[in-house]
């Protein structure tokens, strides 16, 4: 017995009474887009014929070419009707009849090579946006008449899949899609419900789009479109006004607040995308923070909220997207794996630093307004991502205590007289404001870093920048805050100290101050106090019980110190009530105390005042 099979050839059939309900539940995630890929396919039929015009294959005319949604709620009907390429009783049986076959991609392999210097512009490849409109309809009825002849074609199908032709009678060329809408999607029947996704999906579709609801029309007025078909994205920046991107940015996020900036992309070959991205202005540091990304494919909506186009540290951005590279029935999974999305990605963040370099050395005066907005959001992209880090860093700006904004190079090269490649910054500028006094008074800049971001920031920094660090005021004491006089060391004031901070690993170190009025200054080195900010971050529960390098710089230039030292000699009790306010106050400078050290303080308070 032969066992062996023979070789076979064949093709996969399907049923039109399987896929059909299949087509109707599942075709798209979101019955909406039946109109979407109804007026799509409209916008093409008018492409194709303007394109065979423009190729001198069909004599051009100056026929005013629209698209037009009719709703009939008496009939149960919506009508898409153009006036383009249209379609032959042959075309009609070959694209209509087959599901999946694409009358665009036969049209475009056939004049590909026909160049008249514009692109095709086709929005359908897939040959399956017509069958959309069974996801609503119970009956679909197609009127169609091709540029070529003088007869019509009606061409009528059920849900189940069968369908008739018949001659039919239409004035001029193009195609009438009738949707007899299913009693289940009467929704659809709604002036209002059609016309938001109209306003979603089709506002800036290259063809003009005019809906007609069946009310009665104000006598004497002309109808409008709905659509825009110049979006000012397909313009060139040239020719857009700082109000256009304004008008344009309220329109289509519905925000009030003008955005700080924006950057305008017109990106070729190879890439082949264009946009606009704003930059939002927010209320406060607590509003939730969300942008979105709306995409585009050759002015037809796609989706709202695109997070896959453009890297994670920039979402919080606003914009529009067209690319013509990506197809209309964009899934996730696929944007997550393309390379075109890839390099999208990448030429928005490149085109993100020059506009921050641009800002800050042609518009230096707005630029310093808008940082900070803009800081923890740029801080944040140059710690995800160092390329975005190098191409911007000549633009990142130090905002300082005394409110100036000023770059790292302007604050670095001040810095060469006094603190050579040391950056000092404070965290609380009320907290600290007795260092900054300090530092300022010595002709020391300081940096404020009141967001947890910007001290995250700084550490980063001191790894791309050789030999810089950053240092907070509290951190050390800088030599040009030193002065002169002879620093004498006295182990009994130090023992003094030690008893009354109750802390045994305090370091007691004397030194003498150009500031005689500042009798003790408590440092906390920054190795230990950004471990101790690390463990806070990470929730460790005893990051607040983290021994810390800590030192009490006792200054041997003020005269307190040096009378504290008399009076220990002679009354140890009072020596130790002042010392233990000096180191209180000390303390005050580097946290907010707890109910417990409060209480202690004015206790201190009191038990001076009753002594002076």
């Amino acid at each position: 017995m032969n066992n062996q099979a023979n070789n076979s050839k064949g093709e996969i059939s399907v049923q039109t009474q399987h896929i059909f309900p299949i087509i109707k539940k599942w075709l798209y995630s979101e019955k909406d887009i039946f109109l979407r890929e109804t007026v799509s396919n409209a916008a093409d039929a008018i492409t194709k014929l303007r394109r065979l015009g423009s190729l001198g294959i069909r004599e051009e005319s100056d026929e005013s070419y629209k698209i037009t949604v009719t709703l009939d709620k008496s009939a149960g009907t919506i009508t898409v009707s153009d006036n383009g390429i249209g379609m032959t009783e042959d075309e009609l049986t070959k694209y209509i009849c087959n599901i999946a076959l694409s009358g665009a991609v036969d049209f475009i392999q056939k004049y590909e090579n026909q160049t008249d210097g514009s692109k095709n512009g086709i929005i359908g490849h897939f040959g399956l946006g017509f069958y959309s409109a069974f996801m609503v309809s119970r009956t679909v009825e197609v009127v169609t008449r091709s540029y070529l002849e003088d007869t019509a074609i009606r061409w009528v199908c059920g849900e189940q899949g069968e369908y008739e032709s018949s001659p039919a009678e239409r004035e001029t060329h193009g195609t009438d899609v009738i949707m007899h809408i299913s009693e289940d999607e009467n929704d659809y029947l709604n002036a209002s419900k059609l016309r938001g996704i109209l306003d979603k999906y089709c506002s800036f579709m290259p063809v003009e789009i005019y809906f007609d609801d069946g009310e009665e029309k104000e006598e004497g007025k002309a109808p409008s479109p709905i659509n825009d078909i110049f979006p000012l994205w397909q313009k060139a920046p040239s020719d857009c006004t700082d109000e256009e991107y304004k008008d344009f940015y309220r329109k289509v996020f519905s925000d009030y607040r003008e955005p700080l900036f924006h950057i305008h992309i017109n990106a070729d070959y190879p890439l082949n995308f264009k946009g606009i991205l704003y930059f939002p202005r927010f209320a406060n540091e607590y509003e939730t923070i969300e942008g979105q990304i709306k995409l585009y494919y050759n002015q037809v909506f796609v989706a709202d909220n695109i997070k896959e186009v453009i890297p994670d540290y920039l979402l919080v951005m606003k914009g529009v997207l067209d690319c013509p590279e990506l197809p209309l029935n964009v899934s996730r999974s696929y944007l997550q794996t393309n390379s075109y999305v890839s390099k999208v990605s990448a030429h928005i963040v490149k085109k993100l630093a020059d506009k921050l370099n641009y800002l800050c050395n042609n518009e230096r005066g707005e630029y310093e307004k808008i940082w900070k907005n803009i800081c923890p959001f740029i801080d944040y992209a140059c710690m995800k991502d160092k390329k975005f880090y190098e191409r911007a860093k000549g633009s990142l700006l130090l905002t300082l205590t005394d409110g100036k904004t000023i770059t790292y190079g302007e604050y670095l090269e001040a810095a060469k007289e006094t603190n050579e490649n040391v950056v000092y910054y404070a965290t609380d500028a009320s907290l600290q404001a007795q260092y900054i006094s300090m530092f300022t008074s010595a002709g020391i800049k300081v940096a404020l870093f009141d967001k947890p971001i910007e001290v995250q920031f700084a550490s980063m920094l001191e790894q791309y920048m050789e030999n810089v660090k950053f240092v907070r005021v509290d951190a050390e004491i800088a030599e040009s805050l030193k002065g002169d006089g002879a620093v004498s060391e006295n182990e009994e004031l130090k023992a003094l100290f030690i008893k009354v901070s109750k802390n045994e690993n305090l370091n007691v170190r004397f030194d003498s101050l150009k500031d005689a009025s500042i009798p003790a200054l408590l440092n906390v080195s920054e190795q230990s106090r950004r471990m101790e900010d690390m463990m806070k971050y990470y929730g460790m529960a005893d990051a607040q019980n983290m021994p810390s390098d800590t030192t009490l710089v006792l200054n041997t230039a003020s005269p307190l110190i040096s009378k504290l030292s008399d009076t220990l000699a002679s009354d140890a009790d009072k020596a130790e009530t002042i010392a233990s306010y000096v180191y209180k106050v000390s303390l005050l400078s580097q946290k907010r105390f707890s109910a417990e050290e409060m209480q202690s303080f004015l206790c201190d308070s009191f038990d001076i005042l009753m002594k002076i």
